[in-house]
C-alpha cells in the first residue's frame, strides 16, 4: 500500500480509537471508517495500475470449481493436497515450506475441482507481511474457501479471518441490499424499506457523503456500519467459507469437540480430519461439493440411454440454457426444446426451455435444430 496512504489510514484508526462512541458520535465514526474503506479502495487501484503482484501466484482456472486452502504455515495444507488430487506439494515440518500457489485436481461425483496449496497466513498478511497480498489476490478468486486450523490453537482462525476482513473478503455473507443510484443534483437522499436498527439517516448520509455527492439510497435490509459501507466499496469479495481441524489424530478427543462446536457457534460447517491418515477425507469431498452448490445433470442422446458415467457439473440455480453453453457455444442459437426427467420436472419427460432450472440428478435431452 502506498506509505502516504498508509500514514492517513493510521491516522484515522487512531481518530476513531480516541473518539467517545455514543449517539452523538456515531455518524462522525461511521463517516471515519467509510474514509478509510475509501482510502482502501484507492490504495488497491494504484497498486493495481502499477502492476505490483508478487510471482508465482497467477494459475489458470480449471475445472468446474475452485477451491483455495488457507492456513497458517505447517498446518497441513500441502498433505492435504497431495492426498485428494495428484499434484505434488512440498511438505515439510517448517513454515513456509510452500512459497508459491500448487494446484491439483480432485475428482469428486464427476466433478473436477481444483484445489489450490496457498502459501501459510499470518498476522500482518493484509500488509503484505510473508507475502500476504500475494496470497490474498489469489484467494479473492477462487469459488470456496477451505480454513485449515490446529484444534489447540483455534486463535489461528481468528487471525485470518481479520486479515481477510482488513483484505476486502467477506465469508459466508451475502452482499448487503442497498440500492444506489447516483443523480446529477439533490444532495444525498435516503428510503428505508425496513426499520433500522442500528443505523440513523444521519449515519448514513455521513457514510455516503464518503463515496458519492448526489444519490437516492435505498436501503432494504437492516445492516450495520461496516455492511453499509461495503455496499459502496468497490473491493468486496463474498466467499462461501468451510473450516477444517486438521491433525485430528494427534489431538485429545475432546479438545476436537470442543473446537468443532467453538467453530460451529462462528457460524462455520466444520469437519475434522487428519491429512496424514486420511481419516475424514471423504466427508470433507461431500462437504466440498455441498458448499460449492454442483449439481450433476446427466445427458440422454436423443433415443439412447442416459450417460450416468460422466454427469455435466452446473450450479445451483443455472438453467437449459447454461448446459447448453457449457457443452458448446452453439447449441443455445439451434435450440429447439429439451426434455427433463427428475426433481426439477413436474412429470417424466417434461418438455422445457431454455429459462427452465435444473436439479441436481436431473436426466435431460437436448433437441437440437439440424
Amino acid at each position: 500500500m502506498d506509505q502516504t496512504i498508509e500514514q492517513q489510514i493510521k491516522a484515522i484508526e487512531d481518530e476513531i480509537f480516541k473518539t467517545q462512541k455514543n449517539k452523538a458520535t456515531e455518524h462522525h465514526i461511521g463517516r471515519l471508517k467509510a474514509k478509510i474503506a475509501r482510502l482502501r479502495v484507492e490504495a488497491d487501484k494504484r497498486k493495481a495500475a502499477s502492476g505490483g503482484r508478487g510471482k508465482g501466484f497467477s494459475v489458470k482456472k480449471h475445472g468446474d470449481a475452485s477451491v483455495g486452502i488457507v492456513g497458517f504455515p505447517s498446518i497441513g495444507k500441502s498433505t492435504l493436497l497431495n492426498q485428494l488430487t495428484a499434484a505434488s506439494s512440498k511438505v515439510g515440518d517448517y513454515d513456509f515450506t510452500t512459497l508459491e500457489t500448487i494446484p491439483g485436481m480432485m475428482k469428486y461425483k464427476g466433478a473436477e475441482i481444483q484445489l489450490l496449496d496457498l502459501p501459510g497466513l499470518i498476522s500482518g498478511a493484509s500488509q503484505g507481511r510473508g507475502r500476504g497480498r500475494e496470497v490474498l489476490s489469489a484467494v479473492r478468486s477462487v469459488d470456496l474457501l477451505l480454513f485449515m486450523v490446529d484444534a489447540e490453537s483455534l486463535e489461528q482462525l481468528t487471525v485470518i479471518e481479520q486479515e481477510l476482513n482488513k483484505a476486502g473478503l467477506r465469508l459466508n455473507q451475502r452482499p448487503p441490499d442497498v440500492i444506489t443510484r447516483k443523480r446529477g443534483f439533490g444532495g444525498i437522499m435516503v428510503n428505508t424499506t425496513t426499520p433500522l436498527t442500528h443505523l440513523s439517516e444521519l449515519t448514513v448520509k455521513s457514510i455516503a457523503s464518503e463515496f458519492v455527492i448526489n444519490a437516492e439510497i435505498t436501503v432494504r435490509q437492516d445492516i450495520n456500519e461496516d455492511q453499509l459501507i461495503d455496499s459502496f466499496a468497490q473491493n468486496r469479495v463474498y466467499l462461501p467459507a468451510l473450516v477444517v481441524i486438521n491433525k485430528s489424530d494427534m489431538a485429545p478427543p475432546e479438545a476436537v469437540r470442543s473446537a468443532m462446536q467453538r467453530i460451529r457457534v462462528k457460524g462455520y460447517d466444520v469437519v475434522s480430519i487428519s491429512a496424514r491418515t486420511r481419516a475424514g477425507l471423504e466427508e470433507l469431498q461431500e462437504k466440498v461439493f455441498l458448499h460449492l452448490r454442483l449439481i450433476r445433470v446427466f445427458m440422454k442422446p436423443v433415443g439412447k440411454k442416459a450417460d450416468f458415467e460422466r454427469p455435466l457439473i452446473l450450479r445451483e440455480g443455472q438453467t437449459v440454457a447454461d448446459a447448453c453453453r457449457k457443452i458448446h457455444r452453439d447449441f443455445q442459437r439451434s435450440f429447439r426444446y429439451a426434455t427433463v426427467w427428475g426433481h426439477s420436472a413436474r412429470h417424466a419427460g417434461q418438455k422445457v426451455g431454455l429459462e427452465h432450472v435444473l436439479q441436481d440428478g436431473d436426466v435431460l435431452t437436448l433437441v437440437i435444430a439440424k
